[in-house]
Parts: structure tokens; sequence; C-alpha cells
């Protein structure tokens, strides 16, 4: 079975590029569910959280007070090393666990939204690197108009992330996201026909 990994800065469009390649029939494995799944009540990673950072991290369901523990995690390095010791793991465990379900479903290839690949290094342990890559002054533009940012807190979460030239030079194939729908279509068409002629993948 074929690993694509698929990244891209915030505002980019990776989530579109996702649900175009789930409807060409691939399961779509997202980091960020992964990462609120293990973290859900009666998940072993809550409990370490509240021991970690204080019960004051939970709110009175048992749920998790995500602006809490952001407050209290990353106020140092020691503290979001701590948070990623607690979730990290558990966030490979699940994202193994999915990738395996998709091969027994008889799955020719599975496609990991992470916007973290290749910060984080996945992206070496992928079979194909897919990058979605928008011109940052029409990111900022996007981001304004639809998800309600201020241009100044645009510019300050695209800063933080990994610069594009650095996540562009680990890709093998770059969907340009600066154009239309349509275009996009096509590129996501063109995209399946790699993937399919692709040779075999990791097993």
């Amino acid at each position: 079975m074929k690993m694509i990994g698929l990244t891209g800065g915030i505002g980019s469009g990776k989530s579109t590029v996702a649900k175009l390649l789930a409807e060409h029939g691939f399961p779509v494995v997202d980091a960020d569910q992964l990462a609120r799944e293990v973290v859900e009540p009666g998940q072993p990673a809550l409990a370490e959280l509240a021991e970690a950072f204080g019960q004051d991290v939970l709110l009175a369901d048992g749920s998790l007070n995500r602006s809490e523990l952001a407050a209290r995690a990353f106020v140092d390095k020691e503290r979001t090393e701590l948070l990623n010791a607690i979730t990290h793991p558990r966030i490979q465990e699940l994202r193994e666990r999915r990738f395996q379900e998709a091969k027994d479903a008889g799955s020719d290839a599975v496609v990991y939204d992470m916007p973290l690949l290749v910060e984080q290094g996945v992206d070496k342990n992928m079979d194909l690197t897919v990058v979605v890559d928008v011109d940052v002054e029409e990111r900022i533009r996007r981001l304004v108009a639809t998800r309600g940012l201020t241009e100044e807190d645009a510019r300050r979460r695209i800063a933080a992330q990994v610069a594009d030239a650095e996540r562009l030079a680990a890709a093998d194939v770059v969907i340009d996201n600066n154009g239309p729908v349509e275009a996009l279509g096509e590129q996501v068409d063109q995209l399946v026909r790699v993937i399919r002629g692709r040779g075999a993948g990791r097993t």
C-alpha cells in the first residue's frame, strides 16, 4: 500500500485537496483529528495531561479545556516537550492503526493529511509527498475572507509555520492552488494518475 503524505501551509486549501482525493476513493487519515481523538474523555493521554498540567485543563464534563492547556503547555520549551511526550506516541499509534485498517480494507493507497508533515520529518516515511502551494498574499486574503482572521493574525500564523521553500523542497508533487477550483480538480486528477501508476509502496 502506498503512503501519500499531504501537507501545505495554513490557508493553502490542503483540506479541499484531501476531500477531492477522498472522492476518488482514497482513505484519508487526518492528523488533526487523531490529535483530538487521543485526548477524548476516557483516553489515557487526557488523564496524563491533567496530572502533568493540573486538573484545571479539564472542563466540568471531563473533556479537555484546550485553551487552558495551551496557556500552560506553550509557556516554555520544557512544558511543550512534556505535552508532546504525552500526546505524540498516542497519535503515532493511532495513525499506524488507521493505516493498517486501510490496508486490511484492500486500499492501494492511503492519504495522510498532516500540517506538520515536513516539520516533524514524517514526509521521510511517505512514498509520495504532496504539497499544496499558494502565494502568501493570496493565503492571507483567503484567511481573512473565509476564516474571519485579521490580516495581522493571518501573517503571524503563517510566519509561525515552516518556510514555504522548505516545504516545497520536500515535495514530490506540488499542487498549485492559486487559481480557481476547476484548476485544482484537474491537478488532483493528474495526482491520482501518478498515485495509481507509481510502484508499490510501504507494506
